[in-house]
């Protein structure tokens, strides 16, 4: 299969497997990872308010693309966007830019279930997990993957335009609802498989997840069907000792990133007073 290639603007990157994932880095201290949800990107995630990072300070930040996303690049396999897929590229990425280090981290959607699975996957890597807005999960996925599915069949048989077109005509969360959707940060080449690829993962069972034994925070929004209340509140059970904040206006999505930041140098204050 050929490679389609995303801009990558003079970003570093990281090769692996079928993609070539772009990222940044800035500030110093303790290691803070940032990602983004399906479709989107680091771009979208600051226009869209989830760059909820923005409010650190004395942390060293990465932030990346998934691949196909953004400026990183891949291949049409509709199993690169399986969600354990995705957790083996960001554990690939921490390796590389904070090998030994534990991480925190922070991300919406997509995000959040990458950062799960990777969690599983690697226990002692993170310190803390921020998990915004959690995607169908478990019985609710059944019919988002349809939607999924759905929509890759739409984009192949009608042309982008008619996709966003579909997309531009669904009710929008009060919480967002002062901000225009983003199209999709993804070539169209790559769209359908993208999308086959969301559709045929999902998160692990919850009697899994409690074995994450990090903080945990958890933000979600109501109004949602991609992101139902009921994945949050799931999770919150399933994780211990983990907070739920749900925003349902644009005044309290504007309160994330000092939410999610005050959270952060509270757990590395734990940290400190344990050593």
């Amino acid at each position: 299969m050929v490679t389609i290639y995303a801009y990558r603007g003079g970003m570093p990157t990281l090769d692996l497997p079928r993609c070539r994932l772009s990222y940044d880095v800035t500030g110093s201290g303790p290691p803070v990872v940032q990602l983004h949800g399906l479709l989107s990107d680091r771009d979208a995630n600051t226009a869209g308010g989830l760059d909820l990072a923005s409010g650190l300070t004395g942390h060293r930040t990465v932030r990346y693309d998934a691949r196909g996303h953004g400026r990183s690049s891949a291949e049409p396999a509709p199993g690169d966007w399986a969600w354990p897929r995705l957790a083996e590229d960001l554990l690939h990425l921490l390796d590389a830019v904070a090998p030994g280090e534990p991480v925190h981290g922070i991300g919406p959607s997509m995000g959040a279930a990458t950062l799960l699975h990777a969690a599983l996957a690697r226990p002692g890597r993170f310190r803390s997990l921020t998990l915004c807005v959690p995607s169908t999960a478990w019985d609710s996925r059944r019919a988002q993957a349809r939607t999924y599915r759905g929509s890759a069949e739409l984009v192949e048989r009608r042309g982008l335009e008619a996709y966003l077109r579909a997309g531009r005509a669904a009710t929008r969360p009060p919480a967002v609802a002062d901000r225009p959707p983003h199209p999709p940060r993804v070539d169209p080449r790559l769209l359908p498989a993208v999308l086959r690829g969301a559709a045929a993962t999902d998160l692990p069972p919850l009697e899994e997840l409690t074995r994450i034994g990090v903080p945990t925070l958890l933000l979600a929004w109501a109004g949602d069907d991609a992101h139902p209340l009921s994945t949050a509140e799931a999770l919150r059970e399933a994780l211990p000792g983990a907070a739920l904040y749900v925003a349902g206006s644009p005044g309290e999505l504007a309160e994330w990133p000092r939410r999610c930041a005050d959270f952060v140098r509270e757990v590395e204050r734990r940290a400190g007073a344990a050593s």
